[in-house]
């Protein structure tokens, strides 16, 4: 079981049972450290438990609010108590996580697969049917808010980029796995005094354990808006540059939880890799460069 769809599984049980004895606010320590002693022996790391269970209790009357709202035909304390706690989770990564750590889809998804897990036979279909709701008024809110303030919002740049090699008389591109297993390119975001290019070099070998590379070029900028709970409307400008390392060169991943592995790629393994649309543009012109050198 993938780690953090476990680690929602832990916080689902303990909000259970927590909501179960009556939500006594001294008892949820005890029960998830019980939980994670219990059903967390695969995870490396339990901070996304934690933080997964204090997000719902701190947000709690907001969250159980628009569960009332979102399904007035069935007042709270009818929902069974699974169906209720995992709407809570699902609602509190919806509303209160980074979409970049937790897409919308994401998490919406994750919310049903545990319903189906430990809940009833329709209980998927009520989570989906709740949070669906909930995502098309964020979605039609963010994009209200994003029409009003967009020749204004702060922007924030990051730099990036891909790094290929030529190994074994064929080049290769490397790549790193995200949290949400889709193969993807390092980028961050620039810090005061720090060049594109710095910045860029100083993600990847940060992010895959790369140094001592060459510059070929700039393969270009390309912008979004975002929005998140703690910041607002952003808009995010990444550079993106085209790295050549040494064939001798290995990948090291670092230690993070939001990269699950490192890995060089020939050019015809990239196009079944689950990616983001954002990135593919990318690889592919780069892909297009390779093949013409």
């Amino acid at each position: 079981m993938a780690s953090r769809h476990l680690s929602r599984s832990i916080a689902m049980q303990s909000l259970f049972e927590w909501d179960f004895y009556g939500q006594e606010s001294d008892s949820i320590d005890k029960i998830v450290d019980q939980n994670l002693k219990e059903f967390g022996s695969g995870l490396e790391n339990h901070e996304f438990v934690w933080q997964l269970v204090s997000s719902v209790i701190d947000h709690l009357d907001q969250i159980d609010k628009i569960i009332v709202e979102s399904a007035p035909e069935w007042p709270l304390e009818q929902i069974t108590m699974v169906d209720r706690n995992v709407l809570r989770i699902g609602l509190s990564e919806l509303l209160y996580s980074k979409k970049d750590e937790v897409p919308p889809k994401v998490a919406i998804n994750e919310a049903i697969e545990l319903a189906k897990s430990f809940g009833g036979e329709s209980s998927g279909r009520f989570v989906n049917g709740v949070l669906g709701t909930v995502y098309k008024e964020i979605e039609k809110i963010e994009k209200e808010e994003i029409d009003k303030h967009k020749d204004t919002v702060r922007t924030e740049l990051l730099s990036g980029g891909v790094v290929y090699r030529q190994y074994e008389g064929a080049f290769q591109i490397a790549l790193l796995k995200d949290a949400f297993d889709r193969w993807t390119l390092p980028k961050g975001h620039t810090e005061t005094d720090e060049t594109a290019e710095q910045t860029a070099l100083r993600e990847i070998e940060e992010e895959l354990g790369l140094k001592n590379l060459k510059i070929i070029k700039k393969l270009g900028e390309r912008e979004y808006i975002a929005h998140e709970p703690e910041k607002g409307v952003v808009k995010r400008k990444v550079m993106d540059f085209l790295f050549e390392a040494l064939p001798e060169n290995e990948l090291k991943v670092e230690n993070s939880s939001g990269i699950k592995e490192v890995q060089w790629f020939n050019l015809d393994e990239i196009s079944g890799l689950k990616q983001y649309q954002q990135v593919k543009p990318i690889i592919k012109d780069v892909i297009i460069f390779l093949k013409q050198a």
